[in-house]
């Protein structure tokens, strides 16, 4: 049995991920792990597809898009406060924020996040 956690979101990034976001790392547990990703206005991530993890993004902030791809279908999704997405194991992704407003998400990685090499660099639409 696993004991109870608390954690308040912490006022500093914790780290920058692969794709060029800032990360919050907040708690998990065995089989996922939470976090809060925050783009700044006018950035555009790296595109990129995970090994081994999926992910869930419930966007909390800001405004941007998040271009998502599977094989031969693909799709290019506006986040703002209240949008729910999925990015599957396997899905290429890249998202950026709009140029007036960063942009705030808190993800949930099942398993949880490895570590590095996990994100590995894809082409995306957008180089900035």
């Amino acid at each position: 049995m696993n004991d109870f956690a608390t954690k308040r979101l912490p006022i500093d990034p914790t780290v920058v991920a692969p794709d060029g976001s800032d990360v919050r790392v907040l708690l998990g547990l065995s089989s996922g792990g939470m976090a809060h990703f925050e783009l700044a206005a006018g950035k555009t991530a790296q595109a990129v597809t995970h090994r081994t993890v999926e992910e869930i993004w419930f966007v909390v902030a800001g405004r941007g898009e998040i271009w998502r791809k599977q094989a031969e279908r693909e799709e290019i999704v506006v986040l703002e406060p209240g949008v729910c997405l999925t990015i599957p194991l396997g899905t290429h992704f890249q998202f950026r924020a709009a140029v007036d407003a960063a942009v705030s998400v808190i993800a949930i990685t099942m398993p949880p996040w490895p570590g590095e090499g996990e994100a590995q660099f894809v082409r995306g639409p957008w180089t900035e």
